[in-house]
């Protein structure tokens, strides 16, 4: 069975030059948060359970975009995110209706116990009252007493008016439900836009002046706290290893230089002959697992190990958005992803190194590209997120503040690998995802994307 997305995705601003490449992970959190939240202000609501049916609802679209790729962790954040946004509204609404029952119980029984010390007397007991003072009895007072109580009755119903206030009652807090998990979803979006912005604010408390910072590859938050601390009028050196094969060190290293810091490149396998000159290695990456250890550019493991031989502080800069409640043993987890020899061997040169002797014509040389790196929590110093500096054994009460444990795992394997759904086996998913010129099909093999 084959799962598509119906919702068309359009995003404003296309992305074609290799200096926006780094852009396209932020565009697609924008993106997912975006059609949840347009899914959420869709979904029809029953009466009871609305929770659970925007919970499915979310469900729903979340394992899709997620199934479509895999490597891109940060998509499955913010669905569980957005599942702990509406966990947490239902929680906060709830509340609310048992504290307002509480107080209105409470006024009862005020009232109740003011009506037993001082007994109210209806207005026709007491005209009959007054009536049977000054004068006798007689047949007309007898009349009137009897058509005043009978009057009495109807002014205490309002079976009918009861019931619509119900009605109302269950319609406006479905609305106000929807509103507020949007409302919470827009914070949400706000926060993602801000990060960068927040992170480069600490700048100041950490690089000091004439520092040497070391960075691999490219990165935008680590871009703007390297020039936040340069408009504090911090001095301070940058070493930038060039991130081969995709050299996104060498766009950096551009960008830095037109903000004004004073930048030098090296290959990547300098590092560990320039790491005794370094003060601080700062680097981006592209998730932070739950125990604390971090999947990041390949090459970065290397930059680690060099950092603790030399006892070097190797501190993570990265939005909440990047923390994954997922562990690295997860089977629903793939720590990378192959790209194309084509980055490391031109397909010309490719070709002569076929067998063509055996007539099978199968290749002699064999390229492996990978895109990522793990680099396990030891080898961690500090994270600076949007909230503060942590270390990497606080994670576990991050995760707590900002995901529910119903949601942690979305998708499982089979044991062969092969990812599913909560409703059913998926041999792959195609969508058309960001209004992209071509579809994702992945085939997954526990390890690797086909």
């Amino acid at each position: 069975m084959v799962g598509i997305c119906q919702t068309p995705i359009r995003p404003a601003t296309r992305f074609s030059s290799l200096s926006h490449i780094n852009l396209l992970p932020v565009l697609f959190l924008f993106v997912t948060a975006e059609l949840l939240r347009s899914v959420i202000s869709q979904q029809r609501v029953p009466y009871t359970n609305q929770a659970g049916a925007l919970i499915d609802a979310v469900r729903a679209v979340g394992e899709q975009l997620i199934a479509a790729n895999p490597v891109e962790l940060a998509v499955g954040n913010i669905v569980r995110r957005v599942l702990y946004i509406i966990r947490e509204e239902n929680l906060s609404l709830a509340a609310d209706a048992i504290g307002g029952l509480n107080l209105s119980a409470v006024s009862d029984d005020e009232d109740d116990t003011e009506r037993d010390d001082h007994p109210v007397l209806s207005a026709a007991a007491v005209a009959a009252a007054a009536r049977s003072t000054l004068r006798p009895p007689s047949l007309h007072a007898l009349l009137e007493d009897t058509s005043d109580s009978a009057a009495v009755p109807h002014t205490s119903s309002g079976g009918d008016s009861e019931g619509k206030s119900k009605s109302a009652d269950k319609s406006s807090r479905s609305r106000k439900l929807k509103h507020d998990v949007i409302e919470a979803v827009n914070e949400l979006i706000q926060d993602i836009s801000t990060c960068h912005e927040q992170i480069a604010e600490q700048a100041v408390e950490h690089i000091h002046q004439n520092e040497v910072i070391l960075t691999l590859g490219r990165s935008r938050t680590v871009m703007e706290f390297l020039c936040a601390a340069k408009e504090k009028k911090r001095s301070f050196r940058v070493f930038v290893a060039e991130g081969a094969p995709r050299y996104q060190g060498h766009v950096l290293a551009k960008e830095l230089v037109a903000r004004g810091l004073q930048t030098t490149i090296i290959t990547d396998s300098a590092v560990f002959a320039m790491i005794s000159r370094v003060n601080m290695v700062i680097v981006g990456v592209h998730a932070v697992m739950a125990n604390g250890g971090v999947i990041a550019p390949v090459g970065m493991n290397m930059v680690a190990l060099a950092a603790q031989r030399h006892a070097v502080p190797f501190v993570v800069v990265a939005g909440s958005h990047k923390l994954c409640p997922l562990y690295p043993h997860n089977p629903e987890v793939l720590l990378n992803e192959l790209k194309s020899p084509s980055d490391l061997l031109d397909f010309g040169e490719f070709s002569d190194c076929l067998d063509f002797g055996s007539g099978t014509g199968s290749p002699l040389l064999h390229v492996v590209n990978p895109t990522f790196d793990y680099v396990p929590p030891k080898l961690v110093s500090l994270f600076i997120t949007d909230t503060g500096g942590h270390n990497p054994s606080y994670m576990y009460r991050l995760i707590a503040d900002y995901y529910s444990a119903d949601d942690l795992v979305l998708l499982f394997s089979d044991g062969s690998g092969r990812l599913m759904f909560a409703g059913g086996d998926k041999d792959a998913v195609y969508m058309e995802y960001c209004d992209l010129s071509h579809h994702f099909p992945f085939h997954c093999d526990g390890m690797n994307m086909k």
